[in-house]
């Protein structure tokens, strides 16, 4: 058997990345972050845009520490920024992490007495400490804080999470108040609390480091950050097959649409198995060269079918941008922003535009 490796075609679906708009956004929430400095969440990989295009694309735009929640998540930054500069918010559960992080250099967020007596146990070094302040998720409970571990370790980053930083509730200003008692409680060189939304909040909340995440990829999560964050990613797919229906031809799975008269759709390479759920049957809209282009039947697996009518001249092999708006397309569908950006899948190429 040849041992060559066969490289496959080009794929038929795309999401196209605007790196000078990925930048634009940090440099604006790393000014709304006052005199704190903004970092990047690039998680799942950075949000499903691909974290091999964005990290270097945020480092050359002055960004200097950045979060992961996985340790498998972290191969993929160290080519592009030292390894101290990138936290695993999820910490070490076991040995083979703990050593991995201080093999390579990699900041552990370390999370309970468990994980800071397993971080210890292991040789210890550099790390960071997230502290839990009412979301009740990952973070080491407020009643630890007078532990005599935590007062052995050389914590670099001291950490805590807004669970509703995107609503005007009573919650934020009383996870501010204990995130306060926390940086009485505990010697770091660095304080974080606020997120994409925490930004918006305000001074009170920025601390030494802000930690935004959905906002670097075009959300918006709060009206204060409305014409100030740029949309940042572009899903597109090929069309596959032109045709041509007749009245009382029915379309897709189900039927749902029927066409009452002659009528040109195209059927794209882009369906629920990408990301393109099954909540945009009937809501869902492409553009082609400045036209708008409205979805027909209901979205199935690997493709949807969409009304080429007013495009005569789009052809099998052109490729539509589907609307992705995220605030509006979460109002559209019900997912939220998040979920609209990291639900597609490693059937797109991920590519860099201007």
């Amino acid at each position: 058997m040849p041992t060559t490796e066969i490289k496959a075609p080009p794929a038929t679906l795309r999401l196209s990345l605007d790196s000078a708009a990925l930048a634009a956004n940090w440099r604006a929430l790393d000014a709304l972050s006052g005199t704190a400095a903004a970092g990047a969440a690039v998680k799942a990989n950075a949000y499903g845009l691909g974290a091999a295009r964005v990290v270097p694309l945020l480092a050359a735009a002055g960004c200097r520490d950045f979060f992961v929640a996985h340790w498998s998540e972290v191969p993929a930054l160290l080519p592009h920024v030292p390894a101290e500069r990138i936290a695993v918010l999820h910490g070490p559960v076991n040995r083979d992490e703990a050593d991995f992080a201080r093999s390579t250099g990699t900041r552990p967020v370390l999370n309970s007495l468990s994980q800071i007596q397993l971080w210890a146990q292991s040789g210890g070094g550099p790390c960071h400490l997230m502290v839990d302040t009412g979301m009740n998720r990952l973070g080491l409970e407020l009643c630890h804080l007078a532990d005599p571990a935590i007062a052995a370790l050389d914590i670099d980053i001291c950490m805590s999470h807004l669970a509703s930083a995107d609503e005007d509730v009573a919650q934020n200003e009383a996870q501010r108040l204990r995130f306060a008692d926390v940086r009485a409680a505990i010697a770091a060189r660095r304080y974080s609390f606020a997120n994409s939304a925490g930004i918006a909040l305000g001074a009170a909340f920025h601390a030494d480091l802000t930690r935004p995440g959905i906002a670097l990829y075009g959300g918006i999560v709060r009206p204060e950050l409305a014409g100030v964050i740029q949309p940042v990613a572009r899903p597109e797919a090929m069309v596959l097959q032109v045709r041509q229906l007749q009245p009382s031809d029915k379309v897709g799975y189900n039927a749902l649409f029927t066409a009452t008269a002659p009528m040109r759709v195209g059927v794209l390479s882009l369906g629920y198995a990408d990301g393109y759920l099954r909540c945009w049957t009937g809501k869902g809209r492409f553009s082609w060269q400045g036209r708008s282009i409205p979805t027909l039947g209901r979205v199935s697996m690997d493709l949807t079918i969409v009304d080429l009518s007013d495009c005569p001249d789009c052809a099998e092999g052109d490729w539509l941008a589907a609307d992705y708006d995220l605030p509006l397309a979460a109002q559209q569908t019900g997912l939220s922003q998040y979920e609209l950006l990291t639900l597609m899948g490693q059937r797109f190429s991920r590519q860099s535009g201007s």
